[in-house]
């Protein structure tokens, strides 16, 4: 064994129908994990179970739909879960939207959703969790901020105050769990080529001025975020806590 095996641990991970979420959960299927694939709709996430099955032991691939915002519903899910396999060893809060506008038009039913889905649900999520986590005396929690818990761009207020916030209940939760046994951590990925930045993946000129701004100089891809996400899974973060670790080919590291 490595200080990077995930064998035998049982993963939780949000929003894993694609994008981060999907990658980190192959990440961990290749690094030993059972894994938990999360979405609100059972339909849709069927078919990526069955995709990783076909490349991974069938019976390390779960799936468990319910909303993140939904208290009642994420308790009866994770009671669910742990009742048949356990707590889960590692949790990432990694559901996530970004609905963009200018603040003086924006609609206050478009920060609220963001808010909820964003910042809330990591709450909800996470504390439903950790209380078995710290009955049990071990956890991992990774909880997916973003460059803009530090760098703002206009037209995204909603997105940047939940991640800001999120950064935040990240140090809270190490402050209260650490002596639980809990490493709670945060991963702040860059700019990102997935479908929530599609539209700006697909704009010529921002696409050149990221590029440009980026030490880097290209999109982060999602398996970009996957080693990081593995390691504070893992023993070899075992006196991390407390941190967001930027994963931004150094954006945020430069004027």
């Amino acid at each position: 064994m490595t200080p990077f095996d995930l064998t035998g641990k049982l993963a939780l991970v949000t929003g894993s129908r694609r994008g981060i979420g999907l990658a980190i959960a192959r990440a961990y299927l290749a690094a030993g994990a059972r894994v938990v694939l999360n979405s609100p709709d059972a339909g849709r996430l069927a078919p990526v179970a069955a995709e990783l099955r076909a490349l991974a032991p069938p019976e390390t691939v779960l799936t468990s739909a319910f909303d993140v915002t939904d208290e009642s519903a994420v308790e009866e899910a994770v009671a669910a879960l742990t009742a048949e396999h356990g707590c889960p060893d590692i949790l990432v809060n990694n559901a996530g939207i970004q609905l963009r506008g200018p603040l003086t038009d924006l609609p206050l039913a478009d920060w609220k959703r963001v808010v909820d889905v964003d910042l809330t649900s990591a709450f909800i999520v996470g504390r439903t969790v950790a209380r078995g986590m710290v009955a049990r005396g071990s956890g991992k929690i990774i909880n997916i901020c973003s460059v803009q818990n530090h760098l703002v761009r206009p037209t995204t207020a909603p997105y940047a105050a939940a991640k800001s916030g999120l950064g935040g209940l990240t140090r809270s939760m190490c402050a209260e769990w650490a002596r639980g046994g809990l490493q709670v951590n945060g991963l702040a990925p860059g700019y990102l080529d997935t479908d929530l930045n599609a539209s700006l993946v697909d704009d010529p000129e921002f696409t050149a001025w990221i590029t440009s701004r980026t030490p880097a100089g290209r999109w982060g891809r999602v398996e970009d975020v996957t080693g990081p996400a593995v390691w504070l899974a893992s023993a070899a973060s075992d006196f991390v806590n407390g941190q967001v670790v930027y994963v931004d080919g150094g954006l945020t590291a430069v004027i």
